[in-house]
C-alpha cells in the first residue's frame, strides 16, 4: 500500500485550541487526584487537619506536665473566665516532680494564655480531675506528693474555685477521696451537680451529689458506685488506676477507662444507684490499639475518645495515641499526639451553641502544650 509520508502542519489557531484543551484536561485530572487523595486521608486512621492552635501550657512559675482539660461552658456567669475559654491543670512543678504542680492556666478562643489559679503547696498535684460548672465554679482534683514519688502520695482533695480564680472551698474525705485522678460532672445548670471521681489510691469510683449554695458546693450524699479496678504505683506514671470518666445522661451510664486493666467499662444507673457495681460491664478491650487507656471524652458524634499512657502494653510504633471507638466497642481510628511515648493525656470536646462545629482540645504533656482543632460537629 502506498502512503503519503508528508505530514501537513497544524495552523496556529488549531495548535492553540489543542493546548487549551490539554491544559484543561490535565488540570481536571490533577483536581480529581487531589480530591481522591484528600478523601483517602480523611478516611485514614488518625487523620486530622493541622491543629488550629498550639499553645504553651507553662505558666510563669514553670509548672509542666499538663493533665486536665476543661471548656468553660455557655452560661458561665463571668469573672476572669468567659464561655469558650479552655482551662488546663498542671501536675508537675518546674523541677518536673509529679504531684507538685499548683497552677491552672486559661486559654482564650483567640489562643492567648494566662494564669487563672495557683494552689498552695499543700494542695498541689492538680490532676486530670478538672471541670467548669455553669453556675460559675471550677472544681479540680489535688493529688499531692512530697517528693514526686508515689511513696509520699497523699489522699488529696477537691478544690472549688470561683470565676475570679479564688479558692472558696476544699472538699476532703478520707474514705471517698483517695487520690482524685479524674472526674466527670453532670451539671444541668439548676444548682444541682453530680460529681463522679476516679480514685487512684483505692481503685474506686465515688459519686457526690451536690447543690450549689452561697457560691460553694453543699454535700447532699456520697456513694461508692464502682470498685475493683486494678491500681498501683508506677515509677513512670506515678500511678496506674481508673482514670477517664464520661457520663452518658441519656442512658445513665458512666464510662470508666481503667489504665492498668487497659480497658473501658460501663457502670449502669450511675447517677441513682445506692450500691457498688464492681467494675461494671466491659465495653472496649483492644490489645492492638490500647496502650494503657487513660483520660477520656465524648466526641460530638457520640463515640468515645481515650488517650493512652504507654506504660501498659506499649508499642513503639504507636506512641501517644488517642483512640476513637464506638460505645458498642468498635475501633474507629487513632491519632498520634507526639512522636514519643507518654505525651497523650487530658482531652475534651465542646460543641458550638448552634451545633455546627466542635472544638477538640488535647494536651501533649511531653511538650507541655495544648493542641486545639475546630471541626464539623458531625
Amino acid at each position: 500500500m502506498k502512503t503519503n509520508s508528508k505530514v501537513q502542519p497544524l495552523n496556529p489557531s488549531t495548535t492553540s485550541k489543542l493546548s487549551r484543551i490539554l491544559a484543561k484536561s490535565l488540570a481536571g485530572m490533577a483536581a480529581l487526584l487531589l480530591l481522591s487523595a484528600t478523601m483517602l486521608m480523611a478516611q485514614a486512621p488518625g487523620f486530622l487537619p493541622t491543629p488550629v492552635q498550639i499553645v504553651s501550657t507553662i505558666p510563669g512559675n514553670g509548672d509542666v506536665n499538663p493533665y486536665g482539660v476543661a471548656f468553660v461552658p455557655f452560661g458561665f456567669p463571668g469573672g476572669v473566665l468567659n464561655p469558650g475559654d479552655i482551662l488546663v491543670s498542671n501536675f508537675n512543678n518546674n523541677q518536673n516532680l509529679q504531684g507538685t504542680g499548683t497552677t491552672i492556666i486559661r486559654v482564650t478562643p483567640q489562643g492567648s494564655q494566662s494564669l487563672f489559679f495557683t494552689a498552695s503547696l499543700q494542695q498541689a498535684g492538680l490532676s486530670t480531675a478538672l471541670a467548669a460548672l455553669k453556675e460559675g465554679l471550677v472544681v479540680v482534683g489535688s493529688f499531692p506528693t512530697a517528693d514526686g514519688t508515689c511513696a509520699t502520695a497523699q489522699n488529696g482533695s477537691l478544690l472549688v474555685i470561683n470565676g475570679l480564680g479564688q479558692q472558696v472551698q476544699t472538699i476532703a474525705d478520707q474514705e471517698f477521696i483517695n487520690g482524685p485522678w479524674d472526674m466527670a460532672v453532670q451539671d444541668q445548670g439548676n444548682n444541682n451537680v453530680v460529681i463522679f471521681v476516679a480514685n487512684a489510691l483505692s481503685g474506686n469510683i465515688t459519686r457526690f451529689n451536690m447543690t450549689i449554695s452561697g457560691g460553694a458546693l453543699a454535700l447532699q450524699s456520697k456513694t461508692t458506685i464502682a470498685s475493683g479496678y486494678m491500681h498501683g504505683c508506677n515509677p513512670a506514671a506515678l500511678v496506674v488506676a481508673p482514670t477517664g470518666l464520661v457520663y452518658d445522661v441519656k442512658h445513665d451510664l458512666l464510662y470508666v477507662a481503667s489504665t492498668d486493666d487497659n480497658a473501658v467499662f460501663a457502670v449502669s444507673q450511675a447517677a441513682t444507684r445506692q450500691s457498688d457495681a464492681g467494675v461494671g460491664q466491659l465495653v472496649y478491650q483492644d490489645q492492638t490499639h490500647l496502650h494503657g487507656a487513660l483520660a477520656m471524652a465524648a466526641a460530638s458524634n457520640g463515640d468515645l475518645l481515650v488517650s493512652n499512657s504507654d506504660v501498659i502494653n506499649p508499642d513503639p510504633n504507636q506512641p501517644s495515641e488517642i483512640v476513637e471507638f464506638t460505645t458498642g466497642g468498635q475501633f474507629v481510628k487513632e491519632l498520634p499526639m507526639d512522636p514519643n511515648q507518654g505525651g497523650s493525656f487530658g482531652l475534651n470536646v465542646s460543641v458550638s451553641s448552634d451545633g455546627q462545629t466542635a472544638r477538640f482540645a488535647a494536651v501533649d504533656d511531653n511538650q507541655s502544650t495544648l493542641n486545639i482543632w475546630t471541626l464539623p460537629a458531625h
